[in-house]
């Protein structure tokens, strides 16, 4: 009878099968119950076929680790009830342009932990199993669970805005989704700012230059604007940042994304649409105004007076 080889050995062609679902990972775990004994495991690691990664998880090549391989080690450290969560969560999710830093996953109290320097396993006392994401790929948080989590982690409220208003910009999540998942957030010194933060939402915003300009616009006393409107032309359907109606004013908030090439064309024949159809388009790129504030705000002013707006005696 001829030798079985390490290509057609069943148990680990089983074994290469399922760790190309997981971006080559496996936990010793789902070795041992593939039938993969432990002398085997530890043959194919001695012979650098296979690498271990902390001391629960075997990565099946000698390849990098992708970013997805990583968070699969991270949940692995964690234990059978470990979650990606927060940041990481979201990204495993879609989210886009957005560092996670070290890969968050969250066990609940009491839970053994396996440290390892290149993953963040905490504890925490919100940990539920309703909160893990039904379906496949990598064990994770929902959505709405992971970005409320997120901005509760946040190194700092401006990160916390932004994790949240770019999850629902980027269709991850519905603010009233974080409606519901922020009510259950009893204590936290974020708690106020980022129920204001998710009412904004409510009304329309979708990115965090929206806010800030709208924010300084209230500050100063000027009437608040319609946020998203929809509009259509020849080319589709759009969304108008801030609208007046009563003004027949639009400004476009231009973050870096609008200077990108596949926006250029767009953002001018949206623009031009608008003109053509009578209403008056100032745009107000986000740098320009972190840089010199008043004096786009007093553009809008004084676009707001052209169009009607009485100023207070």
């Amino acid at each position: 009878m001829a030798r079985l080889t390490d290509l057609d050995d069943p148990l680990l062609v089983a074994a290469r099968r399922l760790a190309e679902t997981q971006d080559g990972v496996l936990s010793r775990r789902q070795l041992y119950a593939l039938g993969v004994p432990r002398w085997l495991v530890r043959r194919e690691v001695l012979a650098r076929r296979w690498v271990r990664v902390g001391d629960q998880a075997i990565r099946l090549h000698t390849g990098p680790l992708s970013p997805q391989g990583h968070r699969w080690a991270a949940l692995f450290v964690g234990g059978p009830r470990a979650m990606l969560d927060g940041a990481s969560s979201l990204v495993a999710s879609g989210l886009e342009r957005f560092d996670e830093g070290r890969v968050r996953v969250s066990v609940p109290r009491g839970a053994r932990i396996r440290q390892r320097r290149a993953y963040d396993v905490r504890q925490t006392r919100r940990w539920s199993a309703d909160d893990l994401l039904r379906g496949t790929g990598v064990p994770r948080t929902r959505p709405a669970v992971a970005a409320v989590r997120a901005a509760l982690w946040a190194r700092t409220d401006r990160e916390a805005t932004y994790v949240v208003t770019a999850a629902v910009q980027q269709g991850l999540v519905k603010p009233a989704e974080l409606g519901v998942e922020l009510l259950r957030i009893r204590r936290d010194r974020r708690r106020t700012m980022l129920h204001e933060l998710v009412n904004e939402l409510l009304d329309g915003a979708r990115s965090l230059g929206e806010l800030d300009v709208a924010r300084a616009l209230k500050a100063r006393g000027l009437p608040a604007p319609q946020r998203q409107v929809l509009r259509r032309d020849g080319r589709g359907r759009y969304y108008l940042d801030l609208y007046w109606p009563q003004f027949r004013l639009v400004v476009e908030i231009d973050g870096i994304h609008h200077t990108w090439a596949e926006s250029v064309v767009g953002d001018a024949l949206r623009q031009n649409a608008l003109t053509l159809q009578g209403d008056r388009v100032l745009r107000l790129p986000l740098l320009g105004f972190r840089l010199d504030r008043e004096a786009f705000l007093d553009q809008v002013e004084l676009a707001m007076v052209a169009g009607g707006l009485r100023r207070a005696a």
